[in-house]
């Protein structure tokens, strides 16, 4: 399974890591659309080649082809939405606000799976992204269509152990790689 795959290539130090992802993923209460389109949207989010490569097979098994194809189109739109929305939130300048945005965003109206569905990976990419505007925006709808918050709290939750992880997991890659390389360097210098 790609999730113990990814569990064993944490290291020691990532413990609390490895306990969260098998908890937040393998005893997650989600149903299975919505835990495994949250994963693949918060992986695709993540950057991490690694946890995208261990994570997407297992997403794809469990979703119906328009749930993943629903789950990318999350994480593509809100790539663009989280920078833009956050930008013109942080700028002092509050006229930004009143200017038309001029970004298509036609997959939000119909993605093709459950709105509360996609509502919800909207959210957990808007975590990784750290976008408030948006966080807030997805949660309000969210709770309009009765999301609870504890269902809410499990998509924020997936957000940020993925995160983590492949932050952790880049990181030791980047590491390894450079370890590698001193010795030729060190060769090169003679």
């Amino acid at each position: 399974m790609a999730l113990d795959d990814l569990k064993s290539a944490l290291p020691g130090y990532a413990k609390d890591l490895k306990l969260n992802l098998g908890s937040v993923i393998g005893n997650s209460e989600l149903p299975r659309q919505q835990l495994w389109g949250t994963v693949l949207a918060c992986a695709i989010a993540s950057r991490s080649p690694k946890v995208l490569t261990e994570l997407e097979p297992e997403a794809k098994a469990n979703l119906s082809p328009e749930a993943y194809t629903a789950a990318k189109a999350a994480a593509a739109v809100m790539a663009m939405n989280n920078v833009f929305y956050r930008t013109r939130h942080l700028l002092s300048d509050p006229e930004y606000g009143s200017l038309r945005a001029g970004l298509r965003m036609n997959v939000i109206g119909n993605p093709g799976v459950d709105k509360a569905d996609f509502e919800l990976w909207s959210l957990a990419v808007s975590a990784v992204n750290g976008c408030g505007q948006c966080l807030d925006s997805h949660e309000q709808v969210l709770r309009k269509a009765g999301v609870d918050r504890e269902t809410i709290q499990e998509a924020f939750k997936i957000a940020s152990v993925l995160q983590a992880v492949g932050t952790v997991l880049d990181a030791e890659a980047t590491l390894a790689g450079a370890q590698a390389d001193a010795p030729a360097a060190e060769a090169a210098a003679v």
